[in-house]
């Protein structure tokens, strides 16, 4: 089982990224699946109707998300549409609308994939991700893989939360800083993990931003706009390879397109 997860689509030039490179590695490494964190996808933040068809015709199979995931209105009820290959973390409190995870049935293999966020410096009322992890992995019917996205801030809470599932899940991806960790490895029960795959998107940015905003930001205190840089890019992804339920190889790539 070959699986690449692609980290967060920042915008048009993050569209622009995958469309360039995505074809490339499916030629190269022919992954069963490919998934992405698509919560700033749309203009930097949220996602539309029309950036969701899009990804799905660059060839990604299903979408995972964030705490941006709510910013384009329109979008949000379609979340609760099963049709709709999107999912949102899995730790929002009863009666927000999505799914948190979705079993993907491919090649006679059961993967199971699963969005939660983390609270530290992002706690918006969420539930427990760890108490949230419980209960999804408890679910039937028994996935063959479990490969989920950590949305978080901070890597204590990533470090904790691999290790507290370590040997349960198939693989942790750390998503929402933007950066890629130079940490992708296996732990010592078998799951693979890296704290953060990065983004793709463009890379002489402030995280996807204009840099000129945010430098402005942090030198008046004042609100900035959520404008998305533009010029060279850059596609952060993991490949993640088992053979008989044990990693057989990883691998990260940060590309400058």
């Amino acid at each position: 089982m070959k699986i690449l997860f692609i980290g967060d689509i920042f915008g048009r030039p993050g569209r622009e990224a995958v469309a360039k490179i995505l074809p490339q590695i499916k030629v190269e490494e022919n992954p069963d699946l490919v998934f992405a964190n698509c919560e700033n996808a749309a203009g930097g933040k949220g996602m539309t109707l029309g950036v969701y068809q899009d990804l799905l015709d660059l060839g990604i199979n299903y979408l995972t998300s964030g705490n941006h995931i709510w910013a384009k209105k329109d979008f949000v009820p379609f979340l609760s549409d099963k049709k709709i290959k999107v999912l949102r973390p899995a730790n929002y409190p009863s009666g927000a609308p999505g799914r948190g995870f979705a079993d993907i049935l491919t090649r006679g293999t059961l993967v199971r994939l699963v969005n939660l966020q983390g609270r530290v410096f992002l706690d918006e009322g969420l539930d427990s991700p760890f108490k949230a992890a419980d209960e999804i992995l408890k679910t039937l019917p028994k996935p063959d893989y479990i490969i989920i996205d950590f949305h978080a801030e901070v890597t204590s809470e990533k470090a904790a939360f691999a290790y507290y599932l370590d040997g349960r899940a198939s693989a942790i991806i750390g998503t929402h800083t933007h950066i890629q960790t130079n940490d992708l490895r296996v732990l010592p029960q078998g799951t693979a993990f890296i704290t953060d795959v990065g983004f793709t998107g463009p890379r002489d940015s402030v995280i996807g931003v204009e840099k000129e905003e945010i430098i402005h930001h942090f030198l008046t205190a004042l609100p900035f706009k959520n404008e998305v840089a533009e010029g060279e890019k850059v596609f952060s992804a993991v490949l993640l390879e088992w053979e008989k339920n044990k990693v057989k190889n990883l691998k990260s790539f940060l590309t400058v397109c």
